[in-house]
């Protein structure tokens, strides 16, 4: 019982860190790629609250709801940790993106964690690109040590008076 909940919840861990490559391959391929008519709206900022971009929230749910769907109807326990590990991460991809890096909703905006402002500052460099080609930090919630490095030297030289 306990090994067979273990090895449910390492498929749910495993979907969920694959899930990130995932992101970086849809981000740059797809999204700056294929489908750059779609996500543009998002590095041209409008007034609007939302953005034909917001239509990659239906794309990339239905992965995760088709996986529930035969993994409930086969029944497959193994398709319903998947589609877990799917959900999870679009969970953690609708906070990390649209709550704290672009605050559509004002939940966590005064943050002053290391981590935040590594992923904010990443996410500020891949949008100083207005078009699809050009761009860096694809990724959403690993961040390259580069911008780590930034946060740190701007912690560190901004404390210095």
């Amino acid at each position: 019982m306990i090994g067979t909940f273990f090895l449910y919840f390492l498929v749910v861990m495993g979907t969920f860190l694959f899930m990130e490559a995932v992101a970086w391959a849809a981000h740059k391929y797809v999204m700056h790629g294929l489908l750059w008519s779609l996500h543009e709206d998002h590095h041209k900022k409008r007034p609007h609250f939302f953005e034909k971009n917001d239509l990659f929230f239906v794309i990339f749910a239905t992965p995760s709801l088709a996986t529930f769907y035969f993994g409930a109807t086969l029944p497959n326990q193994w398709l319903i940790c998947i589609g877990l590990g799917i959900m999870l991460y679009g969970f953690a991809y609708f906070m990390v993106h649209d709550v704290i890096i672009h605050q559509r909703f004002k939940w966590f905006s005064r943050s002053n964690n290391l981590y935040v402002k590594a992923i904010r500052r990443a996410h500020k460099m891949h949008h100083k690109h207005l078009d699809k080609e050009d761009g860096e930090s694809f990724g959403m919630l690993i961040v390259s040590p580069r911008y780590w490095n930034m946060v740190r030297h701007r912690d560190r030289t901004d404390g210095a008076i």
